[in-house]
């Protein structure tokens, strides 16, 4: 039954293809011994094992098996005490070396944190067994042959073959090199037969030499003799000859007994080969029909999301979806013969045999398959010539076997069920074996001709209708299969296309019942739907796919505006940073030039030169608060009108001023210190109107320096308010000239007095600082001395 099974859905050609993919003999028996599982469990392993084998080929794209052999026999004769051969002692070290080999392979991709714990309980168990290895390939060679090093016995007995071999043919080469001898020889050579060294004389001189006759030519002409001058050291080779096959023979026994020894582990590394390379065989044929890993149950579900038949080419095959076992337990496809039905049972009942074997499926990832109790089919002319049946009784009795076997975890596939009898008898038939096997649970599929089935699957709850396109323009089938729409007779449009008359194709109609017109009309309106349906989804999928490449362009986009965004950020943070930088440096030049400015000149500071000092100040300033600034004063000069009186700032030199004179509208002559300037309109900033009599900056400066006090009382400041307050009186203490200043900050918690030494520690004119004295405030102060 199973035998024919195989056959039917044509598992048997799968098990052929998988077989090209075998390393050795050993995943050849387990391949031909391959049956489907009705267990889960033991699905789910062989599968998983499947699944961890293609991942080994996807990342290597291959595993080593040199060496793999079928060993089983030798070993077998090993226990029992023959004597192996050169050829069975060095297949037993290829598959000890080939093994380890694929055991390191397997554990090398491990090791890539890759998780195969199937796998690795299958190689973990092969044995090294390296003595037995080194043992054999230390007394036989690669072509065959044991060694001279094999046994000091066996070195000497070759060096003496040798030494006789030699004085033998010195002996011959001496009669064949002899002039008086030339004449007798029909060629001047030493040959051998019968692993006795001779020389081919004519027959006419037989006698000259003697000895012993050994062969002669077709001819008769030429006879191969060994002369009598040689015989007793060709009889002393032949000795040597036979010591050397026995202890030849000894070695090899003695290497038998080796491999005995190791009998048991020798035969569980042939297992654990034979597992591996089944499960490589099954991988790689995965590889080759682009198959994935279903999904399994056990509860009579499956689902084929774009299945394919694994024995039509790739180029060729159109995949079904298919989906039974959850909302219907039937599938009732109608359609015209050659349009797919039979392809798509047997596709079905296939990925039903392969996930029960362990093979992936040739489907897309997300499909399911139930492991069933069972897989029956009646597909085909199943007629028996030799029982003399028809068709339908070939038919019955196939149906009547299944009947009496399935049960509610069953998958039955019949094709034309009900054919090859009365129409009506034939269709009440199919109906009522439908029913009984609906009755039982079985999950069914059938195709049919008969239009009275279309009917039966409307009124079960739990069956479906399908049918396989068929295009009536090019009078072809698609092989789509159609699922939730039963197939049309396309009979007539076929008719017409054919150029049959209007008028015969009218009158057929007639013949047509109403019900069976009915039914016609309302599947074409089905077709016309689905057609429509079909049409819009793929709109959608259209849409969908525009959208979200605009969808992946505006990511890209925005992600190529957030680096350049962030790049440009952090380039002008580092500038910015330049900057600042240089503008400190500068900043701390200036100070300490005005510092020395004011120790030379004792009596203040000139005004040019406290000008010039104030215009290289501003020019310390980063660029971008320049032109910030700059941007501001024009905006405030556009809103301010400029009068005598006013009091100005000087943009261009940096210097506060009084406008005493308006000489146009463009230009103002401003009163700088004592200083008297020509200034044009757009280089003042009014600051305000006069309202009394500034002091000049000449006496600005002098009067910081008379009333720059030597302390600063910080007594009530935070830290954080106090540091500013500190920069600023440390400038007008340098510029004072004063060279030590005492800053008074309190005993109290020692909050700010910590905090005012912090900010010390690294200030630019700051030389060094100490509590003060006696005298001096105590901790509640600190002095400092200034650069």
């Amino acid at each position: 039954m199973q035998d024919r099974l195989f056959r039917t859905l044509e598992f048997d050609k799968v098990i052929l293809q998988l077989l090209d993919h075998c390393s050795s003999t050993l995943g050849r028996e387990k391949i031909e011994s391959l049956q489907p599982t009705t267990e889960l469990s033991e699905a789910v392993t062989r599968q998983e094992i499947t699944f961890e084998a293609y991942t080994v080929i996807r990342l290597k794209g291959s595993v080593p098996f040199a060496g793999v052999r079928n060993i089983r026999a030798a070993i077998g004769r090993a226990k029992l005490g023959g004597t192996l051969s050169t050829s069975e002692l060095l297949d037993i070290s290829g598959v000890i070396r080939g093994g380890w080999r694929l055991r390191k392979a397997i554990e090398a991709v491990i090791e890539e944190e890759q998780s195969l714990p199937l796998l690795e309980q299958f190689t973990s168990q092969i044995e090294r067994l390296a003595e037995l290895e080194r043992e054999i390939e230390a007394a036989i060679d690669e072509h065959g042959q044991v060694v001279d090093r094999a046994s000091a016995a066996l070195a000497q007995i070759r060096s003496q073959i040798r030494t006789a071999e030699s004085r033998i043919k010195e002996r011959l080469d001496s009669i064949i090199r002899s002039s008086s001898y030339q004449k007798m020889l029909q060629e001047s050579i030493v040959t051998v037969r019968g692993e006795r060294y001779v020389i081919p004389v004519k027959q006419e001189y037989r006698h000259v030499f003697g000895g012993m006759i050994h062969d002669q030519s077709a001819s008769g002409a030429t006879l191969f003799i060994e002369p009598d001058a040689v015989v007793q050291a060709n009889n002393q080779l032949r000795e040597y000859r036979l010591k050397e096959e026995r202890e030849v023979e000894r070695i090899l026994r003695q290497m038998t007994e080796l491999v005995a020894a190791q009998a048991e582990m020798l035969t569980h590394n042939v297992e654990m080969l034979a597992e591996l390379d089944f499960a490589f065989a099954k991988a790689r044929y995965a590889h080759q029909i682009r198959a994935t890993q279903p999904k399994l149950n056990d509860n009579g579900y499956f689902k084929l999301n774009k299945g394919r038949h694994p024995l039509i080419p790739l180029d060729e095959v159109v995949p079904i979806d298919v989906e039974l076992g959850d909302d219907y337990s039937a599938l009732i496809v109608t359609g015209p013969n050659t349009g797919g039905k039979t392809v798509t049972l047997k596709t079905i009942g296939l990925h039903a045999l392969m996930a029960a074997s362990g093979l992936h499926v040739p489907a897309l990832d997300d499909s399911e398959m139930a492991i069933f109790s069972g897989v029956f089919a009646d597909i085909g002319d199943e007629q028996s010539i030799e029982q003399n049946l028809s068709t339908f009784s070939g038919h019955m009795t196939n149906i009547i076997q299944i009947l009496g076997q399935i049960d509610a975890n069953s998958l039955v596939l019949m094709d034309e069920l009900g054919a090859g009898t009365d129409p009506t008898e034939g269709a009440a038939l199919a109906m009522a074996i439908l029913d009984h096997m609906y009755g039982i649970g079985a999950k069914v599929v059938a195709t049919t001709h008969y239009s009275e089935l279309k009917a039966f699957a409307y009124n079960r709850p739990q069956a479906l209708n399908a049918s396989v396109e068929f295009d009536v323009e090019t009078l072809s089938p698609t092989y789509r299969l159609l699922v939730g729409v039963p197939g049309r007779s396309n009979a007539f449009a076929i008719a017409r296309r054919l150029g049959l008359s209007s008028g015969i194709i009218e009158e057929a109609k007639a013949h047509i019942s109403v019900d069976d017109s009915r039914v016609e009309k309302m599947i074409a309106t089905l077709e016309e739907n689905r057609l429509a349906a079909e049409q819009n989804r793929l709109r959608t999928d259209q849409l969908r796919k525009q959208m979200e490449q605009q969808r992946e362009e505006l990511e890209r986009e925005q992600a190529e505006f957030a680096r350049a965004k962030n790049q440009l950020l952090q380039q002008a943070e580092e500038e910015a940073a330049q900057s600042v930088a240089k503008a400190r440096r500068e900043a701390d030049e200036i100070i300490a030039d005005l510092r020395r400015l004011a120790q030379e000149e004792q009596h203040g500071i000139k005004e040019h030169k406290l000008i010039e000092a104030k215009k290289r100040l501003e020019g310390a300033i980063p660029e971008f608060e320049r032109e910030t600034e700059r941007k501001q004063q024009a905006k405030r000069r556009k809103l301010e009108t400029l009068e005598i009186g006013d009091e100005v700032e000087v943009t261009s030199l940096g210097q506060k001023g009084e406008i005493i004179a308006n000489l146009s509208n463009n230009e103002f002559q401003v009163q700088l210190g004592i200083l008297k300037m020509t200034i044009k309109a757009k280089d003042l900033v009014k600051l305000g109107s006069k309202k009394k009599q500034e002091p000049s900056a000449y006496t600005k400066i002098k009067m910081s320096r008379e009333t720059a006090r030597p302390e600063i009382d910080l007594r009530g400041y935070t830290v954080h308010d106090a540091l500013p307050v500190i920069d600023k009186y440390l400038d007008d203490a340098l510029i004072s000239n004063l060279n030590r200043v005492s800053l008074i900050h309190g005993s109290g918690t020692g909050a700010l007095r910590t905090g005012v030494h912090n900010y010390l520690k690294n200030h630019r004119n700051v030389k060094s600082y100490r509590f003060g004295g006696q005298g001096e405030g105590g901790v509640g102060a600190t002095i400092v001395e200034l650069k």
